[in-house]
């Protein structure tokens, strides 16, 4: 009959008769792998997600010691205890950089982190088997443990302990090259905590919560020898008394805001003056913030301001004046006073860019009597065009185009000619005439044009001078003037060429103002 190894140790169970002349030796053998089962041992895990730990049968192996130190790895490894009918007791050490889990069968499993050390069983119940954690619901209620821990110091890699009572003043924690933090409780209770950097370098104390941190006390006091730094992501620092907010600090945008959260209440600047409590400056919130300085205002002078006498001789800004005002004095006292006529306001600008023409509708009757239009590199898009002028007296919606609209007259010079037109009856009136666009002849039309008194509903005369090259690459300049015939009031104006569109060139409108 052949020997079994049917029992949880893989022992070599000789049957009656067997091994003849041998028996010494297999019962040595046996002893041995008894006391492997008490001891320490090594083995390597393989680099893989799984792996397996099989007791031998009725051979001697690492895998069968009580303590076993298990190493390599490299990964998160299921480690499967074999056969699934051994029943038995491990005190496993995971050595390995990863998570090791130990399972049997279908039942429950048991992971080891890295670094652990846990005490685990198998109950070799075959494919349904479990893997039992000894140590997770150990309940010692009831139970007095005396004189078995005779050091005075204990070390332990990782313990949970719920309900903690310490009898001593001081607890000393040291990390890396002597850096520690000290837990000290002084007389009221009172406790202190201390880090200390054996370097010499910073010793920081980091509380972080996932939630509301909370700090109660009769008086709390923060002591730093450098700054103290208020970070509030929600943007606002509240400051509560009794629970109920008084102020706030908050970011608006980059703005710095102080507010008064108590309807009516005043934000007021305190200080000590010799000696004596001094409210420097009250911001009335019950009178829109009204300022109230205890004493004299002092500021320097930056560019832009100016500091007057008042009535009662006291240095003080000068309030600003309304728009169109200038500053005027009657030999005792400076005072703002309206702006006195003819000076040039600028109303619009247009820039070309083949545009079929430019027209302006900024004219203000109450703000200015005359108009000023300059023209700077107006350009045509073909050769010996035009550039002419139009009145509108219904804001833009038409404009004057019949052939006894305007009368026109230019006088020009080129290089080659001196040349005089005038013309009694026309449909526009002459800017520029016949510009060129050639090679040297592009640089456009640039001058200006005065318009007296469109408002007045009478003939509306315009005057002006303009320079361009013409058509025979000669430079001209011309003087031209001209007339709307009937009388009404202008309230629009539009420049065009006689055919075809403003390549490109600005028009800028100007107002005179009243006298």
């Amino acid at each position: 009959m052949a020997s079994s190894y049917d029992n949880d140790l893989r022992l070599n169970e000789m049957a009656t008769g067997d091994q003849s002349g041998a028996w010494g030796t297999v019962t040595n053998l046996n002893l041995e792998m008894i006391a492997e089962a008490f001891s320490y041992g090594t083995r390597a895990i393989a680099n893989a997600s799984t792996d397996n730990i099989t007791l031998a049968d009725g051979a001697s192996d690492a895998d069968r010691s009580m303590y076993l130190r298990l190493s390599g790895g490299g990964q998160a490894c299921t480690v499967s205890l074999l056969p699934n009918t051994v029943s038995k007791v491990w005190l496993i050490e995971n050595a390995t950089s990863a998570t090791l889990t130990f399972t049997q069968g279908s039942g429950a499993n048991v992971a080891v982190l890295a670094g652990q050390v846990k005490m685990i069983a198998t109950d070799g119940a075959g494919s349904g088997a479990v893997v039992y954690d000894l140590l997770t619901d150990v309940n010692m209620a009831g139970t007095t443990v005396t004189d078995i821990i005779t050091a005075n110091t204990i070390t332990a890699n990782q313990a949970t302990v719920d309900d903690i009572d310490l009898n001593g003043k001081v607890i000393t924690m040291t990390g890396s090259s002597g850096d520690t933090a000290t837990l000290t409780v002084a007389a009221d209770g009172a406790l202190a905590i201390a880090t200390t950097d054996a370097a010499a370098a910073a010793a920081n104390i980091s509380i972080t919560a996932d939630g509301t941190f909370t700090a109660t006390g009769t008086t709390i006091t923060l002591d730093s020898a450098g700054d103290i730094i208020l970070d509030a992501d929600g943007a606002d620092v509240i400051f509560k008394d009794g629970g109920t907010a008084i102020g706030t600090i908050t970011n608006a945008s980059s703005d710095l805001v102080i507010k008064s959260n108590v309807q009516d209440k005043d934000i007021l600047l305190k200080g000590d003056d010799g000696g004596a409590e001094i409210t420097a400056l009250s911001l009335d919130m019950s009178a829109a913030g009204a300022a109230t300085f205890n004493s004299t205002v002092t500021r320097a002078l930056t560019r832009g301001s100016i500091d007057v006498g008042n009535s009662s001789g006291v240095s003080a800004p000068l309030v600003k004046g309304a728009a169109d005002t200038v500053l005027t004095s009657d030999g005792t006292d400076i005072s703002w006073a309206a702006a006195g006529g003819g000076a040039t306001e600028f109303i619009a600008t247009a820039d070309a860019s083949s545009s079929a023409n430019i027209s302006f509708t900024g004219f203000d009757a109450s703000k200015y009597d005359n108009y000023l239009f300059t023209f700077l590199n107006v350009r045509p898009d073909a050769d010996a065009k035009s550039l002419l002028l139009l009145t509108s007296t219904d804001g833009g919606s038409s404009y004057d185009t019949g052939a006894y609209d305007y009368m026109a007259q230019y006088a020009g010079h080129r290089n080659d000619n001196v040349y005089v037109a005038y013309d009694g009856a026309s449909a526009n009136i002459n800017v520029s005439a016949s510009q060129g666009t050639a090679s040297g002849e592009d640089n456009g039309c640039s001058g200006h044009m005065f318009m007296y008194g469109p408002h007045l509903a009478q003939f509306t005369n315009v005057i002006g001078q303009s320079s361009y090259y013409s058509s025979n690459a000669q430079h001209a300049l011309i003087a031209f003037a001209g007339t709307r015939k009937s009388a009404a009031d202008v309230d629009a104006v539009q420049f065009k060429y006689n055919t075809g569109n403003i390549t490109s060139g600005t028009i800028t409108m100007y107002g005179l103002k009243n006298a």
